[in-house]
């Protein structure tokens, strides 16, 4: 009973939190910000093949990779430069997506 009372919470919490805007570049939680060990081709090949392989699609922010909730709508910007809107889940390193848009 704790335990579901404790999940309940977190979701309100995560539900209730402003988004934030976050920029970097959509990745794998793999590889995140280097692909270079894979020897894959372009940086946008590894992000798929990986992807392919079981990794999920994540935001590279020059210091740490975060998982994208948007999975399909990350697919659209593998290996480019974004700007995410959402909430950060900085225990489990993920973002609840809002919306994701190339940077201009």
């Amino acid at each position: 009973m704790k335990k579901i009372i404790v999940t309940i919470l977190a979701s309100a919490a995560l539900m209730l939190a402003a988004d934030q805007t976050f920029t970097g570049t959509v990745t794998d939680d793999m590889c995140g910000g280097n692909h270079k060990p894979m020897n894959a081709g372009t940086d946008e090949k590894c992000v798929t093949d990986c992807v392919r392989s079981g990794a999920k699609y994540a935001l590279w922010d020059g210091k740490a990779t975060y998982v994208l909730s948007d999975q399909a709508g990350a697919a659209k910007f593998a290996a480019k430069k974004v700007t995410v809107k959402g909430a950060l889940d900085a225990k489990a390193k993920t973002i609840q997506v809002s919306s994701i848009a190339a940077v201009k």
